[in-house]
């Protein structure tokens, strides 16, 4: 065979091996997630699985909010495909005033146990009569608060399993404490302008806070306020979505978990 003729030979192969690529119904075809998250632990938990996504098709872009709102009103304006951030009671929340929410949970992926802080006193029975107590201001957040605070004996409410309970449903204040409601992302921020401070555990690990050695005192492993991956109504049955569950509810991720948080963030799968 002449130099040319094999050439021509070696284009033609090359040609029909795009083709075929190109055409064929088994080719790989890649599909785009974009997930908006916290960035700890929700972000660093994606990051970790997102090469593995990649050799599944799908190209898994994470969106870094350091906010509670934004990452919920983007998955229901339609911006983003879903998120991973929030409890179910959050979402409960959110629903109730963003009437036409479109968002699904599809997964349990952790839990983060919240707990309180103090910079001021090292043990629970330092805290003083009349102590300042910051707690977070979305409703569900803050009724998580005042729940613990009640199992600590620190007050009373009407009812000890309303997860919904707010300041008007405290019956007993023996120590007079006085509460004040701020963003959650803050609360670090602020913790030595108060005596106590109950702070959702992402933010405390952004802040260098270890929940299980620095906290005055911290949910037990039968928290509610499992963490969902949740996606919006219209996309929730996508392959994409059914490879991303898989990802986060796979063992390497739980190993992932346990190895990088030690029991500050508890697999819920």
């Amino acid at each position: 065979m002449s130099l040319n003729l094999k050439r021509r030979f070696t284009l033609i192969l090359a040609s029909s091996l795009t083709a075929a690529a190109v055409f064929s119904p088994t080719a790989f075809a890649v599909e785009t997630l974009n997930i908006a998250a916290s960035p700890v632990p929700h972000a660093e938990i994606l990051e970790f699985i997102k090469p593995q996504l990649a050799k599944e098709g799908v190209d898994l872009k994470v969106k870094v909010f350091t906010d509670y709102i934004q990452p919920a009103v983007q998955v229901n304006e339609k911006y983003l495909d879903g998120n991973f951030f929030l409890h179910q009671p959050y979402l409960n929340e959110f629903k109730k005033s963003h009437k036409n929410d479109i968002e699904v949970p599809i997964a349990k992926v952790h839990v983060e146990p919240f707990a309180a802080y103090s910079s001021k006193y090292k043990k629970l029975a330092d805290l003083p009569d009349g102590a300042t107590v910051a707690i977070p201001n979305d409703p569900s957040n803050s009724g998580r608060a005042l729940l613990l605070l009640a199992k600590q004996g620190l007050l009373k409410l009407k009812d000890p399993k309303n997860i919904s309970a707010t300041q008007k449903d405290i019956i007993e204040n023996p120590k007079k404490l006085k509460f004040k409601e701020l963003e959650a992302a803050t609360l670090p921020r602020v913790l030595n302008q108060v005596d106590l401070a109950l702070i959702n555990t992402n933010y405390a690990i952004e802040a260098k806070l270890n929940p299980v050695k620095d906290s005055l005192f911290i949910e037990d492993a039968n928290s509610p306020y499992a963490n969902l991956l949740v996606a919006r109504e219209d996309n929730k049955n996508s392959p994409a979505f059914k490879k991303l569950v898989a990802a986060l509810n796979s063992p390497e991720v739980k190993k992932f978990i346990e190895d990088k948080y030690k029991g500050a963030v508890v697999p819920a799968f």
